[in-house]
């Protein structure tokens, strides 16, 4: 048998350059592997056989929907993941997810190494190494569009292929476009940029939905339970027709490049709202600030492509301990590209209605207790202005 390398297939340009790039530089057999992780609108029988047509032995799609939202979405939800506060990380998400296929793929057809399509100057050529590093040391990682010279007829195929002017990935999480227009930090999106989110600034009625979690997981849908995957597919149809979850950042990329990027999100920015509410219900005070420090940790190693490491594996732990009185329902109103709370109940609330109302006279926690309280609360800073007015 031929040496062969598994390459991660997106079935576009990038692919049959790849596969031609790789052949001619390595004299491997190449293997093209397709990584379902909800790209919608993509026609990923035609993907497949795109990369046959390129040159490809064999050309493999492996449905990871459910995986992706189980194992990669649901842990994002509990941890609030947003990088840099606004990035909803819908590509470092998946890319994890595709290296372990890739390895998977790998030992399947006995290749010693596996391939990606990014150049120089992304964070997914990081992401991908540094993930098939972690699970699959034996491998040899390449990056044909990076690193290999261009193979014959390429500039003919690739002057002809009539490539957009930006650069669009998307999964069931969300959809990212950079290039173009975009480059321009100064420049507005244009509205057909947009593709699964409808123009906020239209009038429509607004949408009430209500979000039932168990143990940070969301579970159902106005009372209906579904599957992970079917909760961000139902919000992403729901949240996205008021055009909630369109997020335009300028972020800083792992090999220190500052890159401009177009998102929309919709389910994923109505289920962190809801997640963080419900959380401010159910969290003790000195829990719920802490895991907002670990939280931006967590989406730091993830952007970075740390999602393998030792550090991750010791967040998640934490996270998910935190997780275990998360469980309630949020109420939320989607309408003008915002998902607003409006609601929340918990059979784990630690709001006690007795001491938060206004009329209480002197009960738990009344006047007595808490000019103590705040007397001793106070007495460092009382000692401290004597101190500084001596002075």
């Amino acid at each position: 048998m031929a040496d062969r390398v598994v390459l991660a297939s997106s079935g576009g340009r990038v692919t049959s350059v790849g596969v031609g790039r790789l052949r001619e530089s390595t004299g491997k057999d190449v293997v093209a592997l397709v990584v379902d992780v909800g790209q919608t609108g993509e026609d990923l029988e035609a993907v497949r056989r795109r990369a046959l047509d390129a040159g490809a032995v064999e050309s493999i799609v492996v449905d990871a929907k459910d995986e992706f939202a189980d194992d990669h979405i649901a842990p994002a939800i509990k941890a609030n993941a947003l990088h840099q506060k606004r990035s909803l990380l819908v590509s470092a998400l998946s890319r994890p997810l595709i290296a372990k296929h890739l390895a998977l793929t790998a030992k399947q057809f006995g290749a010693d190494s596996v391939a990606h399509g990014c150049t120089g100057r992304g964070n997914d050529q990081v992401r991908f190494a540094a993930a098939v590093a972690a699970i699959a040391p034996d491998l040899t990682t390449l990056a044909p569009l990076r690193d290999l010279p261009p193979a014959r007829g390429e500039a003919t195929a690739r002057a002809s292929a009539g490539e957009p002017p930006t650069s669009t990935d998307q999964n069931v999480w969300g959809r990212s476009v950079v290039g173009g227009p975009l480059e321009d930090p100064w420049t507005a999106p244009p509205e057909d940029l947009y593709a699964t989110t409808q123009d906020p600034t239209v009038p429509r009625d607004p949408d009430e939905v209500v979000l039932t979690f168990e143990q940070g997981i969301p579970v159902a849908i106005d009372g209906q339970r579904f599957s992970v995957l079917r909760v961000v597919q139902e919000l992403n149809a729901l949240a996205g027709k008021h055009g909630v979850g369109r997020i335009d950042v300028v972020e800083d990329r792992v090999v220190g490049i500052k890159s401009r990027e177009v998102s929309e999100a919709p389910a994923a920015t109505a289920l962190i709202t809801a997640h963080e509410a419900l959380e401010d219900l159910t969290l003790e005070r000195d829990v719920l600030r802490w895991k907002r420090g670990v939280e931006a940790e967590w989406a730091d190693l993830v952007h970075d492509g740390l999602w393998f490491g030792g550090l991750k594996r010791s967040l998640d732990a934490f996270i998910d301990h935190t997780q275990l009185h998360v469980s309630g329902d949020v109420r939320l109103q989607l309408h003008g590209g915002r998902a607003v709370v409006t609601g929340r109940r918990s059979s784990q609330s630690l709001y006690d209605f007795d001491l938060a109302t206004a009329d209480a006279s002197d009960g738990g926690g009344g006047r007595s207790s808490a000019e103590g309280f705040t007397d001793v609360w106070s007495l460092p800073s009382r000692v401290a202005a004597r101190r500084d007015r001596a002075n």
